[in-house]
């Protein structure tokens, strides 16, 4: 008795926590460095010997991109999460589940309309020479080639999956 009740404790235990793990899905995450998954890494940034007026004007910009994205990225988790629970059903409804995945779809086209407003704006305050060195720098999902030397964003070829591809919908 002893053992079976250590034994139910120890996968209680295990599954709780790896139930946060797996909580976001496959993918990487929130990004890579400093970077909000999207905008560009902060610590490439610090290698552009940046004016104080310049890092002042982007940390307002990225201040402001945050702010305007969070509602969109809390309702992005939101449905992502509606959506696994629709795949987990005894019987998933097709319907259901391609009306959630284009609501995620127009969340994403969002988000990234805000991030590609935002970048072209931290890109008209750098100096022509900061840029071209910013382009030079192989940046992950913000600006530029992605890890691997796949596309900046979604996924792509040089991080395993395909073009576009949205990572961790379930």
């Amino acid at each position: 008795m002893k053992k079976l009740t250590m034994t139910l404790v120890t996968v209680l235990v295990v599954t709780a926590l790896s139930t946060y793990a797996f909580a976001y899905g496959p993918g990487w995450g929130r990004g890579h460095g400093g970077s909000d998954c999207y905008g560009p890494d902060t610590s490439i940034l610090s290698q552009l010997n940046l004016t104080s007026e310049q890092t002042a004007k982007i940390n307002a910009l990225r201040e402001a991109n945050l702010r305007d994205t969070k509602s969109l990225k809390d309702k992005m988790f939101s449905k992502r999460g509606d959506l696994k629970l629709l795949w987990l059903q005894t019987n998933p409804d097709q319907e259901k589940i391609m009306a959630a995945q284009k609501e995620i779809r127009a969340l994403r086209d969002k988000m990234q309309d805000k991030m590609t407003a935002y970048r072209l704006d931290v890109l008209k305050v750098l100096t022509p020479e900061q840029q071209e060195k910013m382009k030079s720098f192989k940046m992950g999902r913000g600006f530029g080639p992605g890890m691997r030397g796949g596309p900046g964003m979604g996924g792509g070829p040089g991080m395993g999956g395909s073009p576009g591809m949205m990572r961790g919908n379930w």
